[in-house]
């Protein structure tokens, strides 16, 4: 039995043992019921999705018809700590290349140890009613180790303005089924990056690592959306890069951004979410959607040479497909959560390519994830198993990427959560001159989490 099967199985073992221990102590509170238990206070903020616990499995901000009361200006800090420790091992079998004496494929020794901590600090006010601001600061990451924005934006639930037309039926309409984001933000493609680490904050995530494919980037523009009755659609236009330029216009243009989606508590014990996602832009000279991320992977070194850096090498284990100058790209994610049992799905399609190629290059990626809940939902366990597979510009065959992760965790408290995981990571069709030519890292993460 090789070793991802016997990871597969653990996991399936792992399950079944959490969803025993749940089925003989009864447990059948539902989601709210859960909510009250972990005594999540009521926000000082409007439509707020909490840093810690609390925040857990909400996608979108939320629109509330039970609001709070707006009483003036108010402003609320919080902040996010993640610690880690690692103890993975890899290994490759590229032939050797030597460049200036140096044989670039021969891989880092890695051993255990304690990564490099990472902070956000939040900062979020209460302008006006139903309008308020967010603001994240990287205060530490792998990938910028100094202080660096992460994004800032102003969301309406509201009319900011009052709008003369039918007695108001406008501002009501609005204030019950539209919401509009405008600023520097995470981009809404896919939902894959609300349940994933973003640097400090591993809350949301039941496991340590994010997806192989990790398609998160911020960008400046607006976001428009319309709820009602479970039903979410949302078109957002922005400028298809992570930093405002006005210069080479004629390589530039907007990127447009759609979800169509269907989210719904069916019955007390179930919930039920199916989204799609595109993504759409036609060139840019620094299009970052899989490779927006500036915190960097959490798995330092694994299939780097002897000369990386963590920061010049934040990426590792991540795929970055290169589509610097057009993307074309298309997520699907099933949702379902019965009780304390959860499935999140992910199937990809993205095509494009940098400014130097003359043909577009097709990644797929295909996820799924299973957790249990039990225990008043403060501890977990589940499995991820993820794969992605396409074109690199600079090889020309197809290759693919494989990862497992084992997860378990415990919340002390709402805030601190103690969690772990195994991965096993493998590499195909890279050819043999590629340093990650039969590549593989496996082994035990821990991580420490805390957020208010």
């Amino acid at each position: 039995m090789n070793t991802q099967r016997l990871a597969l199985l653990i996991a399936v073992l792992l399950l079944a043992a959490g969803f025993g221990l749940a089925q003989a102590a009864d447990d059948t509170d539902t989601e709210a019921a859960i909510q009250d238990k972990r005594k999540c206070p009521a926000s000082k903020i409007q439509n707020f999705r909490p840093a810690d616990q609390c925040g857990i499995n909400m996608f979108e901000p939320p629109k509330d018809e039970e609001e709070i009361p707006f009483e003036g200006l108010k402003i609320d800090w919080g902040a996010a700590f993640s610690q880690s420790i690692q103890a993975l091992k890899h290994r490759n079998a590229a032939a050797p290349r030597f460049v200036n004496g140096s044989n670039v494929n021969q891989l880092m020794r890695i051993g255990p140890g304690f990564n490099l901590a990472a902070a956000n600090l939040y900062l979020n006010a209460q302008l006006a009613d139903g309008i308020r601001l967010s603001l994240t600061t990287y205060l530490s990451s792998r990938h910028h180790n100094e202080v660096w924005v992460k994004d800032g934006y102003v969301l309406m639930d509201k009319s900011p303005v009052d709008i003369p037309m039918m007695n108001g039926i406008a501002n009501i309409l609005w204030a019950k089924f539209i919401t509009v984001k405008v600023g520097h933000f995470e981009v809404n493609y896919g939902d894959a990056h609300f349940r994933r680490t973003d640097n400090g904050n591993g809350i949301y995530n039941p496991f340590i690592g994010n997806y192989l494919l990790d398609a998160f980037t911020t960008e400046i523009g607006g976001e428009v959306y319309l709820r009602a009755g479970g039903v979410l659609a949302m078109a957002a236009i922005t400028g298809g890069e992570i930093k405002g330029n006005v210069t080479s216009p004629d390589q530039r243009s907007p990127a447009i951004i759609t979800k169509l989606g269907f989210d719904r508590q069916l019955t007390s014990d179930l919930r039920f979410r199916l989204t799609g996602s595109n993504y759409q832009i036609k060139k840019s000279p620094s299009q970052t959607l899989f490779a927006g991320d500036r915190a960097g992977s959490p798995y330092f070194y694994v299939l780097e040479n002897t000369q990386a850096t963590a920061t010049a090498q934040a990426t590792s284990g991540t795929i970055n497909p290169g589509f610097r100058e057009k993307v074309s790209a298309y997520q699907l994610n099933p949702f379902v959560k019965y009780r304390g049992l959860e499935f999140f799905g992910v199937a990809e399609y993205a095509k494009g390519k940098s400014a130097n190629e003359l043909k577009e290059r097709v990644w797929r990626q295909f996820g799924a994830e299973v957790v249990y809940r039990f225990g008043d939902e403060n501890f977990f366990v589940g499995a991820r198993h993820n794969v992605a597979k396409g074109r690199f510009a600079d090889i020309p065959n197809t290759v693919s990427v494989n990862r497992t992760q084992l997860g378990a965790g415990w919340f002390l408290n709402r805030h601190l959560l103690m969690k772990g995981e195994y991965v096993i990571q493998n590499y195909h069709g890279f050819p043999a001159a590629d340093i990650r030519s039969g590549g593989h890292f496996h082994g035990p993460m821990f991580d420490a989490v805390l957020a208010f």
